[in-house]
Order: structure tokens, then sequence, then C-alpha cells
């Protein structure tokens, strides 16, 4: 299912009148001095759904999202893995690698947009600018488009579309970056890293 924005939620992100496109190497640079950051977050889900919570980001491979009631959910990359943990499922903690969602592009090491066949698009309405990326080595992974405000650079929004063709909204709120994040904020609960599919 497509999903559509909601209009309501877009109007609420704060953007300059009018900008210029952003070039790839600016917003690498960035991603890169991304180092740790915190805020609030709104999902708009595959089905439609809309769900709210907080984000920890604690670069480079960590992130934590952290549910809102009444899902109490949570999602967390260890800097090898994505765990999702969902109370309300019977299936317990489900691990992924990180390399291979598409999150791992902004959660890299060393942030390319550059790199040979990363981008796939790179467009600009006068507001914000949206870069699509993918892993150029593993495209069927799926790919996420970065939605950036400038004056200065912010990551404002970003899509991810999955392997399976289905796609999630995440609209960032104001970050607070700098934040001290402990490691121990970013460990998957319930699972170990040889129980990962590598």
């Amino acid at each position: 299912m497509r999903i559509l924005m909601v209009p309501a939620l877009l109007a609420a992100m704060a953007v300059p009148a009018a900008a210029e496109k952003l070039s790839l190497s600016a917003l690498s640079s960035y991603l890169n001095s991304l180092g740790t950051a915190a805020g609030k977050f709104t999902q708009i889900n595959e089905d439609g759904t809309i769900s709210t919570g907080r984000i920890l980001i604690k670069r480079p491979g960590r992130v934590r999202f952290e549910y809102d009631p009444p899902e109490q959910a949570l999602v967390v990359a260890d800097g090898n893995s994505v765990g999702i943990i969902d109370p309300k499922s019977n299936t317990g903690t489900e691990a992924y690698p990180l390399h291979r969602t598409p999150l791992s592009i902004i959660l890299a090491h060393n942030v390319d947009l550059t790199r040979t066949r990363m981008v796939t698009g790179h467009t600009s309405d006068d507001k914000t600018t949206t870069v699509r990326a993918q892993d150029p080595d593993n495209p069927e992974y799926g790919s996420i488009d970065l939605i950036f405000t400038g004056g200065p650079v912010e990551l404002r929004q970003w899509v991810i579309h999955d392997g399976n063709g289905g796609q999630t909204t995440v609209i960032l709120g104001d970050l607070t970056k700098g934040v001290r994040l402990s490691d121990e904020q970013f460990v998957i609960p319930g699972i170990g890293v040889s129980e990962v599919e590598r």
C-alpha cells in the first residue's frame, strides 16, 4: 500500500520560504557530523496508521525508537543488528542485520552520498532537498528517501522503501544534538548477536 503523507504533519515542519538544492557533499558532511541526537518522531506506518515516540541516535550504527503508549514497542539498532520488540506480538524479539536495511545508509561510519550508484534521485522543491539512496552493491535491500531543509542543514524526514515494496515514513521533530547517550541504551533486549543472520 502506498502511504499518503498527512498534510497537517507536513505543514508542521519548519521550512524556509525558499532554498537552493543542497549538494550531496554538504548532506554527507551533515550526516557525518551528527554524532548523538534525541527528539520526538511521528511515524506513518505501511497500513496508514500513525505512531509517535522518542528517537535516540548515536552514530555510527545505533538508533533507538521508543514508541508511545498504547503501543509500547521498541526498535533498537546496536551497530550490527536491528531488533524489534513488540509486547503485542507472540513472536518475541525479531532481529535483522543492520546492513540489510536502508537505515544503515545514514548510520554508516562514513556517509558518502557521492559514491557511485548510491543516490538514485536528488531533487528540490525550493523548500526541501530530497535524496533517494540505496546500497549500490545490494539494491534489493530497499532504499531510503532523505528529506532535508537548509540554513542550517537539518534532516527532517525519511521514507524507507523496503525490499518487499513496503513504505514507512518517519517525520522528525527538532533534534537536540550532542546529548550524552550510553551504549547500554542501544542493547537489543532478549537476543544475542549469534542469533541474528548475517
